[in-house]
């Protein structure tokens, strides 16, 4: 395995590489590729932060030049904007002073840390701060002073190509008057990592401002609409911009934890008679540790790590014969997650990160571990090591992914390799190695590729068999503007299983994706865009080449510059069922071939609006039956300090011929009470019909200062209809009152 892993990372060290990383701008934003580097200004004082840029240190400042991303591309800002970025050898600065001549009308619907929703006025800046043209950090916040910071990966393409999760040490303050809203942040160098070449320093910035109730970005510079809304965020079309006489810093942080409560769990007697509850205390400690090894290479440690503070998983209906994909909501895991991407352009993954400290739903307890990440020369690095109690029949486990990457040919094209080993102190194990890579052809268009392979404790290793592989060929041109496409293809054997990944099927090949054409009408339309599309996909069996899968249906969709959007979609399928499969207790699908057809409705309301609305609707033929599938979803953003949102889900697949039918209703609320920045509450209750249980997850956060956190948490579950069995089911699925309270020594 070591050679053979060897001779992976061999292979794609010797892939040609950029001389250096400090990357041109690419094609398509011409004010990045004819402006020389903007030398950022040194500030000369002190500066308070107090959210007005009024000290002399601000005087020699130039505003930055914006101009208007969307709706009105290139325009002038509809109000005075003006974006003054400086440094010191110790911080960064940005003041913003966004006049506003209805300043009535500024908007500022949270106060809640990381809540990127765009019924806020925001300024924020985008930093390529390694000038990789792919990777960025973002600092933004609103009128209220709330702080999001958030890692970009990808060159922001995809649906949500951000990580909000991710959060550092940085201050801001913001003031509102009869002129408008001012901001000041200040932000650490040490919080920043990047590539310091004798003093100087490259990155990339881009500056941005969001007027919520017109829906119109402002960005310094100019970035073609081209993108969708993401466009804007990309590190690719970052300006360059100089800093001289900076050093990167060391962080070292250490956060121990303290944790208390009590629970209570139900489970049946020995006779099988009757529930009986069982109470437990909970006393707990443990550390988390960051150090920073070089300029570009930070360390993270962690003992007996804790996630007490997580959010419940949203509970989902299950139509199919696959399994469901829930995402990951805790936040050692979340924190630069894309470091670790290994996606086959869904949900499948080489490295599912639920597989570490879960099972069958439950916690596990995890010892401890440690996590590398940063850069070593041209080279992005992820080392990730994690090792995890017994719990019922599943021994102890010790969880490795080695992750390495790096550009080749053009700023926006490279190569990788990942290793995950997952190891028991049974002697069972299952190892996968995979190598994966993009390569821009020319202007938007993009090729890109994965192979892996897996084995496990009493199974050869192959290297030249397709049975233990996955592979995926993937040709995208990525925009909403002219002819795009997403031509996709992949193959999974039999003998495909990583242990620490995610997969929805085995031994299949498949086809797809999308052929679409949009429209940026301009100006004078009402229309921010809109396109026609083609969707589709084809499973084949690899054991006999059968169709076992396919759905292809034409589609159309616009976005508004108020941001309404609507999606209509009809979609025929076919599917080829070996084995029969269950939707609930009272309704299968029996084996056979089923065509069916069915058509779709999606929109959402404008996102500035205090009051938002999303929904779907999709009704049509279900196998050898029909189906009515529908979802809605408002929040109200009653006030800066209230929020009120939920979700309803109605599925009703009926089978008449069979006399059979299953019905599933959730139900979802959720409120969210932020006093201020520092302090918030939220509730979030959940209803499944299937499983006839109610739960509730509140929590209670108050955040003093960065680093330093105290929670109150409850969890509580009740059966909503306990003589569903015999013996009754107990009242309460189980509860626990958890406080924790952690503390960050700073040490750098």
């Amino acid at each position: 395995m070591q050679r053979l892993f060897g001779a992976l990372l061999a292979l794609v060290f010797a892939s040609p590489a950029l001389p250096g990383r400090q990357s041109p701008a690419p094609a398509g934003n011409p004010q990045a590729e004819s402006a020389a580097p903007y030398v950022l200004p040194r500030i000369q004082g002190k500066v308070t932060l107090d959210g007005l840029s009024s000290e002399p240190a601000w005087k020699g400042i130039r505003a930055l030049p914006v101009l208007v991303h969307t709706p009105n591309t290139g325009a002038e800002p509809s109000e005075l904007t003006e974006i003054l970025v400086a440094y010191d050898d110790d911080f960064l600065y940005v003041a913003g002073r966004l006049y506003d001549r209805e300043p009535e009308k500024i908007q500022a619907t949270s106060k809640k840390r990381d809540d990127m929703k765009l019924s806020n006025d925001w300024l924020g800046i985008v930093l390529d701060t390694f000038h990789d043209r792919e990777n960025g950090l973002a600092f933004f916040t609103t009128p209220a002073g709330l702080r999001l910071d958030m890692t970009i990966f990808h060159d922001a393409d995809g649906d949500f190509p951000v990580n909000q999760n991710w959060n550092t040490f940085w201050d801001v303050k913001t003031v509102r008057n009869q002129e408008g809203w001012f901001v000041e942040m200040r932000i650490p160098l040490s919080s920043l990592r990047f590539q310091e070449v004798e003093g100087r320093v490259v990155m990339g910035l881009t500056a941005w401002r969001y007027i919520a109730r017109k829906n119109e970005v402002i960005t310094f510079p100019a970035i073609p609409p081209k993108w969708g809304f993401w466009g804007s965020f990309k590190p690719s079309q970052t300006r360059e911009i100089v800093l001289e006489g900076v050093s990167s810093r060391k962080p070292l942080y250490a956060a121990p934890y303290l944790l208390g409560g009590a629970g209570r769990t139900e489970a049946l007697n020995e006779a099988e008679t009757a529930y009986v509850g069982t109470n437990k205390l909970v006393r707990e400690a443990g550390l988390d540790v960051k150090l920073g090894l070089t300029n570009n290479l930070t360390l993270d440690l962690t003992v007996n790590t804790d996630f007490a503070q997580v959010e419940a998983d949203d509970q989902q209906v299950n139509l199919t014969r696959f399994s469901l994909f829930f995402p990951e909501k805790r936040l050692f895991f979340q924190e630069r997650a894309s470091v670790f991407d290994f996606n086959y352009g869904d949900e499948s993954s080489l490295f599912y990160s639920r597989r570490i400290g879960l099972h069958e739903g439950k916690l596990v307890r995890i010892y401890g571990g440690a996590r590398l990440i940063g850069r070593i020369g041209p080279w992005d690095l992820g080392l990730l090591d994690m090792q995890t109690a017994a719990v019922e029949d599943l021994p102890s486990q010790n969880f490795g992914v080695l992750r390495v990457r790096r550009q080749v040919f053009n700023p926006n094209s490279w190569v990788g390799a990942m290793a995950t080993c997952r190891i028991g102190v049974d002697g069972t194990f299952n190892t996968a190695y995979g190598l994966d890579g993009i390569v821009k052809l020319f202007g938007d268009d993009y090729l890109s590729w994965n192979w892996a392979q897996t084995f496990a404790a009493g199974k050869r290793n192959r290297l030249l068999s397709l049975d233990p592989a996955k592979v995926r060929v993937n040709w995208q041109r990525r925009t909403v503007e002219g002819l795009a496409y997403n031509l996709d293809f992949s193959r999974a054997g039999a003998g495909y299983e990583p242990g620490l990944g995610f997969e929805f099927r085995s031994d299949y090949s498949r086809f797809g994706d999308r052929l679409l054409y949009g429209w940026l009408p301009g100006e004078k339309s009402w229309l921010l865009r809109h396109s026609v599309f083609l969707d589709g996909f084809l499973y084949l069996r690899n054991k006999d080449g059968a169709v076992e899968s396919s759905e292809v249906g034409p589609g159309y969709q616009f976005t508004a510059k108020s941001d309404f959007y609507v999606m209509v979609r009809p979609a025929f399928f076919f599917e080829n069922v070996s084995e029969a499969f269950s939707l609930s207790d009272e309704a299968e699908i029996p084996a056979g071939r089923y065509r069916f057809f069915t058509t779709k409705l999606a929109f959402n309301t404008p996102t500035a609006a205090s009051f938002y609305l999303e929904g779907s609707l999709e009704a049509g033929s279900f196998y050898d039956g029909n189906l009515v599938s529908a979802g809605i979803s408002p929040r109200w953003d009653v006030s800066s300090g209230l929020e009120v949102g939920g979700f309803y889900g109605f599925n009703r697949a009926a089978f008449p011929e069979r006399n059979q039918k299953f019905i599933a209703h959730i139900g979802r609320l959720s409120l969210l009470v932020m006093l201020s920045t520092r302090f918030s509450a939220a509730a979030f209750i959940q209803y499944r019909s299937e499983a006839d249980t109610l739960t509730s997850n509140i929590r209670i956060r108050y955040n003093p200062r960065e680093g330093n956190d105290f929670y109150l948490v409850y969890n509580d579950g009740l059966n909503t209809d306990r003589l569903r069995e015999r013996p009754p089911l107990p009242r309460s699925v189980g509860r626990t009152l958890l406080l924790k309270y952690t503390y960050t020594f700073n040490f750098r």
